[in-house]
C-alpha cells in the first residue's frame, strides 16, 4: 500500500515527488510510501528547448531535464519509488483505498497525484467523469483538463500540470506539482500549514 501514487513523470509530477520526498526528515512523512509512476513518453518536454525558464541554461533541452530530474530524485530521495515502462489503464476505489492498474501491475494506495498532461487522448477508467474541455487552451487544440477545486479532483485525487488547466510553461507545471505536495504534507500534518525548505544556515 503506498501513502500517494503519483502518475506521470514529467515536470508537475517529478516535482510532486521531489518535494514530498524532502520532507522525509519530518516526524509526520518519513514513514510515509511514495512511489511514481515515470512514464514519459507523451511529456511535451520531448520535443522543448529553453531559454525563458527560470534557472535553466539557455539551451537546455527537455529531453535531458527529464532524464536529469528522475536521477536527482533517485539520488537524494531513494525512499520514493520510480515505477518505469509503465502505463495506467484505471482508477477505482475511493480515499484512502484506491486501486491503480497498469499495463503490467496493480496498486493500492491511499492518495493518487494525476499528471499526464491535458491530450484529448487521456484514457484512465475511472476518471472520465471528470473530464473537461481545458479552460485555458485555444479550441482548436482540443485539450482537456479534470474538474478540480485548487487541483484537488475528489477525496484522494490531486491533478497537475496542464490537466488540472494550467497553461503549458515549465515554471507553471513546476509550481503545481510543488503545490500539491505541500497540500498532501499538510494534511499529514494534521492541517497545520507546511513546506519544505533546504538551507545553508545552521
Amino acid at each position: 500500500m503506498f501513502d500517494v501514487l503519483i502518475i506521470g513523470g514529467g515536470v508537475s509530477g517529478v516535482s510532486c515527488a521531489l518535494i514530498l520526498g524532502s520532507a522525509h526528515k519530518k516526524t509526520f512523512a518519513q514513514d510515509k510510501n511514495i512511489a511514481i509512476i515515470t512514464h514519459q513518453k507523451a511529456s511535451s518536454l520531448q520535443d522543448a528547448i529553453f531559454y525563458n525558464a527560470y534557472g535553466i541554461h539557455s539551451g537546455k533541452l527537455g529531453s535531458e531535464i527529464l532524464t536529469e530530474t528522475t536521477t536527482q530524485l533517485q539520488e537524494n530521495y531513494p525512499h520514493i519509488t520510480q515505477i518505469e515502462d509503465e502505463k495506467v489503464i484505471s482508477v477505482s476505489g475511493e480515499s484512502g483505498s484506491f486501486v491503480v492498474v497498469t499495463n503490467k501491475n496493480r496498486y493500492q494506495t491511499r492518495i493518487i497525484v494525476i499528471g499526464v498532461g491535458s491530450s484529448n487522448l487521456f484514457s484512465i477508467e475511472g476518471l472520465q467523469q471528470y473530464i473537461e474541455s481545458h479552460k485555458k487552451s485555444l479550441v482548436e487544440k482540443n485539450r482537456i483538463q479534470l474538474k478540480n477545486n485548487d487541483q484537488k479532483v475528489t477525496d484522494g485525487i490531486y491533478v497537475v500540470g496542464t490537466l488540472a488547466g494550467h497553461r503549458s510553461q515549465l515554471a507553471i507545471a513546476a509550481g503545481s506539482g510543488a503545490a500539491v505536495a505541500t497540500d498532501i504534507l499538510t494534511l499529514w500534518n494534521n492541517g497545520i500549514e507546511t513546506h519544505v525548505h533546504d538551507s545553508v544556515r545552521k
